[in-house]
């Protein structure tokens, strides 16, 4: 029994009803990393890990919604009012649901059994995964459609306004826009995007490092708040500006005593991501992976240096990927404070380079790392029966 028919059966031992069965994938950030929540450019893959819902409607207004992952149920209650945030994985879906409604969209009361394969706390969505998966489940059973782009949008408040993380746009955005074999540049501010083919000789492998610092999450919210300020100090010198997106390194060296040093460092790796997001498209066109994967390094050092989103264990990854051949490029990804690196390595040197990488990262950490070779994969979805 494959693992939609096992999701599905779970559901009617579960619920008693028969599912309905949908699907959204987590992603890999290629470059353009904290630079969504400045209106700037990402260039995000979606992948084949996934988290399915199985949901069938319910004749009152609750939510019933179990995770097979956690091994736990909560309920809610859709009306009067909304309902309160729980604090735990429940926010997450539930969150949807509230601002869903908030939307116009006329949500059902539903059972939902939730599994996800999505690696948890390492920077490969399973946040948005959960969220995509949970709206088109919620939308399918109750027979509506939405556009993607503002779906995405929604999914995005349901995060900034439940979990209370202050997300951009980017995860939502590539699990309902993602396709195989192919990268998205996203332009945040527009949401205009390019689909850009990944050469079929190179493999994304991704490296775990399974190191999540707790201070991830209040450090984010910190980062943040010092690219507000720089936009703020900058504002009077850079006409029309809204947003670090609308500073050149030109610009931003033009004025060298504006700004406090961290919140320099901070606008700094914002404005030449940007460009290099930028650039790393441009190769991709040209189709010189090489260049693609010098980008990638300097997107490490720079998330290193000034936007300090690092550690000793994902500087360790990279380090270890970079000495291996066929290696093209290797960068940290996702938020940042532990998590996975991704790396571009040519295909035929992939199980050369998982086996490699491994074994000098655990020399070096004490760590056994998880190493996944990934496949790209299509946009959220139904699964069919």
């Amino acid at each position: 029994m494959n693992g939609t028919a096992q999701l599905r059966e779970n559901f009617r031992q579960r619920f008693g009803t028969e599912p309905r069965v949908f699907r959204a994938p987590g992603r890999v950030n290629l470059i353009g990393e904290h630079t969504d929540y400045n209106d700037g450019f990402v260039m995000p893959a979606a992948l084949g890990f996934e988290c399915r819902v199985a949901a069938a409607a319910r004749a009152d207004r609750k939510l019933v919604i179990h995770s097979e992952n956690f091994s736990e149920t909560c309920s809610v209650d859709l009306l009067p009012g909304e309902p309160p945030r729980a604090g735990n994985w429940c926010d997450y879906p539930v969150g949807v649901a509230v601002m869903l409604g908030r939307a116009g969209f006329n949500v059902p009361g539903a059972n939902l059994l939730i599994r996800s394969d999505v690696p948890l706390g390492a920077g490969l969505s399973s946040s948005a995964a959960i969220e995509v998966a949970t709206a088109c489940a919620l939308l399918g059973i109750a027979g509506q459609s939405a556009d993607r782009r503002p779906l995405a949008q929604i999914c995005q408040r349901a995060e900034h306004e439940y979990p209370g993380v202050r997300c951009g746009i980017m995860d939502p955005f590539i699990a309902l826009h993602g396709l195989a074999g192919h990268a998205l540049l996203l332009d945040c501010r527009s949401l205009d995007f390019e689909r850009l083919p990944l050469p079929a000789e190179v493999s994304i492998v991704i490296c775990n490092t399974l190191v999540r610092h707790e201070l991830a999450s209040g450090e984010y919210n910190r980062r943040r708040a010092d690219c507000e300020e720089a936009v703020r100090l900058l504002a009077a010198r850079v006409p029309g500006m809204r947003a670090l997106r609308d500073v050149t390194p030109e610009q931003l060296e033009a004025h060298p005593s504006l700004l406090p040093e961290r919140v320099a460092r901070r606008a700094r790796h914002v404005v030449t991501e940007n460009a290099r997001a930028q650039h790393a498209a441009a190769a991709l066109r040209a189709g010189d992976i090489a260049r693609f994967g010098r980008l990638m390094f300097e997107s490490h050092a720079s998330l290193r240096d000034d936007y300090e989103v690092s550690c000793r264990e994902l500087d360790v990854m990279v380090q270890a990927a970079a000495a291996q051949p066929g290696v093209y490029g290797a960068r940290m990804t996702g938020g940042g404070f532990g998590g996975c690196t991704v790396n571009l390595v040519e295909s035929r040197r992939a199980a050369e380079f998982t086996e490699a990488a491994s074994g000098a990262y655990l020399q070096a950490t004490g760590i056994r790392p998880e190493i996944y070779a990934c496949y790209t994969a299509d946009a959220a979805g139904e699964i069919a029966a």
